[in-house]
Order: structure tokens, then C-alpha cells, then sequence
């Protein structure tokens, strides 16, 4: 497993902090074209690391560190229903750009294209001295077909009878073991046929649960969160749902994993992928981060009231969610929010409260979705449009107002029209700073009045200076706070206001 290290002490990660999702092996495949050179995690110039700081990370997700499967890659690069999103991505792919999922883990150290343990805690303190924390993967829910464990413990796995297996061959991956020959599940969720590559661990055998929960404690030492894939799959009542016909003689556990894992591992900050109306569960189990799918989904479908209603949440659940508008499982932000859509979208997911996560490419407005089991796309150049936005919203959003401030979502009101209702506007105040945010989620032109009350002063004149579009507008203490702030913007417009009082 890992080496015997002493951690460094628990890492404060900054509130509402700005997450980078690094595909790792990728990210070491384009800096060695760039430096004409093979680089692992070790030769790393220390501008890469000082640029994300720069940016205003204080989170940097290096995914897919661990050891790769050779089964996996073989089952991948044999699958023919895989060859046209690695032509798309990459055209004139050869069978050596094909490397396993990261997903398959075969074993939690480090591959050897990505380094080594030391290597990895050489990454983390750079990143610590810079005021980044590192978050790493952990997978619950399976591992590669050739993990040591479906040989050596093959208990630790969700099995087939002969007739199970008779019944749906292909659902199955025969092992030969020292007791002999043994048909493991293939992984799933309960709304997708099996991942071909990987191997279902059942969630119900404790022995099973105490070697993960081993795990945890070695990864702990070398990272300050992790990022678990699926995390939902391993809630009791979930996966008793979806291997129900498997299960006949597991007793369900007293407790969840998670809070088991937590109370194992209770310095590192979990991120959870999740769905399916989880995200709370899993939060109350002990994560500290949880996907917003909702959010992303309502602002990609140009849905208001979708997005109304997830900002309508409590704070303090809002706090503890992850907003993103791109990940690994996603489509690429510069296709789902092209250039006149990615003002709106980037200003909103940039500025909400709780952590707001970005991924490798998506600040030079890459377009090519690369598969996870490809090891580099064709190169692009950055798209100038997303380039400068994403800078310009990065600065801004670094500022400690968002951080620190208190946030709260302001009424709007109907004015000349009946479209008030497409905006979202909240702001964020510190004793030094007042940010207003207005955002048109729609598909067209929208207008409304912002109600500011007794948030000003009637005999003061106050400077509205929009950041995102660097234009000034004085408007009159006694106007804000009698009938507000008329704010109007096109189809997908967005206003980002520093307001002082002159």
C-alpha cells in the first residue's frame, strides 16, 4: 500500500472555494509536447503550480493518480463502440493513445505515468505553500476486473449463481481463484447496463467494508480531500435496490459506509458525485461537498424557475454544494454555453455560494471532449472569448467578499413587462464591500426592478459599477430605496455590480 509517512496537519480549505479538476495523465502528456520531454508529477515546473494559485485556486482535484488496469485498457481498446469518440477527439488515433479508465483502479498508489508516493507528497506541499489543497479519487463502488482483491477475496464481491450467470452472461466476469473458478458482477447503476471493466464490491460483507475503510486511512496520509466517484451507489437502501437478487444472505448493515468512512478519516473534506436527490443524505453522512447536478441542469436548459428553485434552498445546504458547468462526465462547457450564453452561465456559477468547480480545458474554451481512456486530445487553440471571460470572473470572485461575505438573494419586481421572473439577483456584503449580481437565465430579452429598501441610505448617491462589463451607472439613495434598480439584459446577459456609495 503506501509508504509509512506522517501528514502534515489538517489543511483549512478557504469557505466557497474555487475547485481545478486536473485530468492528471492528460495534463503530463501536454506538458511533455510542451517541454519536449517526458514529464511525471515530479518534473512539474513550479509555474504550473504558481499559475493556479494565480488564478485564485484554492483546490486542485488531480484525477486519475492511481494504479491503471491492464484488463481495463484491453477490454476498452477492444470495444469497437469506443473508436468514434476517440476519432472525434483525436483523429488518426493509434491503439498507445488508448489507456485504461481511471475509474478501474486497480490498486490506491500512484500509476507509474503519473509518479510516485513521493512525488505525490512533493505535488502537495508545492500546492500547500501556495494556499491549495489536493483532493485524489476514491472509488467505493468497484474496482478493475484485475484488482488483487477478485482473486484473493473474491468475497468481497457481488457474485452470480450458475444460474444468474446462465441467465445474463454478460453480466459477468469469470475469475479463476485458488478455491476455483468465480462469475463477479459487473459494476452498474440501477439506470445503465453493466461498465464492462469493472467489478461490483458488495457493500454488504463488513470484511469488505474494513479493507476500503484501511484504504481511506492510507490515502489520508497523502491528500486533503478525496472525490468519490458515485457516491450515492453505496448508500444501504440504494444498493440493496439495485443487487437486490444477489443479496439473499447479506444482513444489511447497521450503519451507513459513509459515516463509517468519515468517522475513519474525519480531517479529509469529501466531495461527492451525486444524484438522484441524494446530495442532503450524503452531506448529513458527513461530506463536506456535494455535485449540484439540479443547478447545472435547470442553467443548461435555460430553465428559470429550475434555477429559482435550487437557489430557494437553505444557506447553510447551499454552502455545501458543488457548482460546476463542466466536469469529466459532462459535455464541454464551450458546446452547452457557447460564446452569448457563457457570460450568464459563468457569472452565476461563479458567484454562487458554495464551491465552484471548474475542469481542466474549460478556461480556454476547449470543445473537444476528450474519453477519460484516451491519454491527449488533438490540440486547439484557447477561444479568446472564453479566455478573457474566465480570467476577468476568476479576479473578480477571488475578491474576499465572496468568500466572506454574507449572500442572499434580493426580490425582483415585474416592470413594463411580465419577464422579471427570468432574472436571478442576489448579492454578497461585507463590512468593506457590496456585490450585486442580476443574471437573465432565459433565452430572451428580460427586464424587472431590483427592491433595495433600507439596504441604502435615501440621502446618499450611489456608484454601480458593472465588473463584467466595466460600465458605471450613479443612481440617487432616494430611488433605490423607493422603487429599486430597473436592471435589463438580452438573452443570456448578466450584470456583476460593485456598488459604493459616493
Amino acid at each position: 500500500m503506501t509508504p509509512a509517512t506522517k501528514p502534515p496537519p489538517p489543511f483549512s480549505i478557504r469557505n466557497h472555494p474555487h475547485l481545478y479538476e486536473i485530468n492528471t495523465w492528460v495534463w503530463l502528456e501536454q506538458l511533455s509536447v510542451r517541454l519536449g520531454r517526458r514529464v511525471t508529477l515530479a518534473e512539474v515546473p513550479d509555474s504550473e503550480w504558481d499559475a493556479l494559485a494565480q488564478l485564485g485556486f484554492n483546490v486542485v482535484w488531480l484525477m486519475g493518480v492511481w494504479l491503471r488496469s491492464p484488463e481495463s485498457r484491453r477490454i476498452t481498446l477492444e470495444d469497437p463502440a469506443n473508436s468514434a469518440g476517440y476519432e472525434a477527439a483525436l483523429p488518426g488515433w493509434k491503439p498507445d493513445d488508448v489507456i485504461a479508465s481511471p475509474y478501474a483502479v486497480r490498486g490506491y498508489g500512484p500509476d507509474p505515468r503519473i509518479g510516485t508516493w513521493a512525488a505525490l507528497d512533493g505535488a502537495r506541499k508545492k500546492l500547500r505553500a501556495r494556499g491549495i489543497a489536493l483532493l485524489l479519487d476514491f472509488v467505493g463502488n468497484h474496482t478493475a476486473l484485475d484488482h488483487p482483491w477478485t482473486r484473493e477475496h473474491p468475497e468481497f464481491y457481488v457474485q452470480g449463481t450458475p444460474q444468474q450467470v446462465e441467465e445474463n452472461p454478460s453480466a459477468f466476469y469469470r475469475v479463476e481463484t485458488s478455491k476455483g473458478a468465480v462469475f463477479l458482477a459487473l459494476a452498474k447503476d440501477p439506470y445503465f447496463p453493466p461498465w464492462k471493466e469493472v467489478a461490483q464490491l458488495n457493500h454488504f460483507n463488513p470484511a469488505m467494508r474494513a479493507a476500503q475503510i484501511a484504504d481511506l486511512r492510507s490515502i489520508s496520509g497523502h491528500c486533503d480531500g478525496l472525490r468519490c466517484d458515485m457516491a450515492m451507489l453505496l448508500l444501504n437502501d440504494i444498493f440493496a435496490n439495485t443487487w437486490a437478487p444477489f443479496l439473499a444472505r447479506e444482513a444489511r448493515p447497521a450503519t451507513e459506509f459513509w459515516s463509517d468512512a468519515h468517522a475513519a478519516v474525519p480531517n479529509l473534506a469529501l466531495l461527492a458525485e451525486a444524484y438522484w436527490g441524494t446530495e442532503g443524505r450524503l452531506l448529513d453522512l458527513g461530506f463536506t461537498f456535494a455535485y449540484d447536478k439540479p443547478l447545472y441542469d435547470a442553467v443548461r436548459d435555460a430553465n428559470p424557475w429550475g434555477v429559482h428553485a435550487c437557489l430557494s434552498a437553505p444557506l447553510d445546504y447551499q454552502n455545501h454544494l458543488a457548482r460546476f458547468l463542466e466536469n469529466h462526465d459532462e459535455n464541454r462547457c464551450a458546446a452547452v454555453f457557447p460564446n452569448e450564453r457563457l457570460i450568464a452561465a459563468g457569472a452565476l456559477l461563479g458567484t454562487l455560494p458554495g464551491m465552484r468547480f471548474y475542469y481542466h480545458g474549460e478556461l480556454e474554451g476547449n470543445s473537444i471532449r476528450l474519453p477519460i481512456t484516451l491519454r491527449i486530445p488533438a490540440a486547439e487553440p484557447p477561444n479568446p472569448v472564453s479566455a478573457a471571460f474566465f480570467q476577468k470572473i476568476l479576479k473578480i470572485t477571488n475578491e474576499d467578499v465572496f468568500h466572506s461575505g454574507k449572500w442572499s438573494l434580493l426580490p425582483i419586481v415585474s416592470e413594463g413587462d411580465d419577464t422579471s421572473g427570468n432574472f436571478v439577483v442576489y448579492e454578497w456584503r461585507s463590512e468593506k464591500a457590496w456585490k450585486i449580481i442580476a443574471v437573465n437565465v432565459a433565452d430572451w430579452g428580460s427586464q424587472g426592478r431590483v427592491r433595495l429598501a433600507d439596504c441604502v441610505s435615501p440621502s446618499g448617491k450611489y456608484d454601480f459599477y458593472d465588473q463584467l462589463n466595466d460600465v458605471h451607472y450613479e443612481r440617487s439613495g432616494e430611488e433605490l430605496h423607493n422603487i429599486g434598480i430597473f436592471v435589463r439584459r438580452e438573452r443570456f446577459g448578466a450584470h456583476l455590480f460593485d456598488v459604493k456609495l459616493v
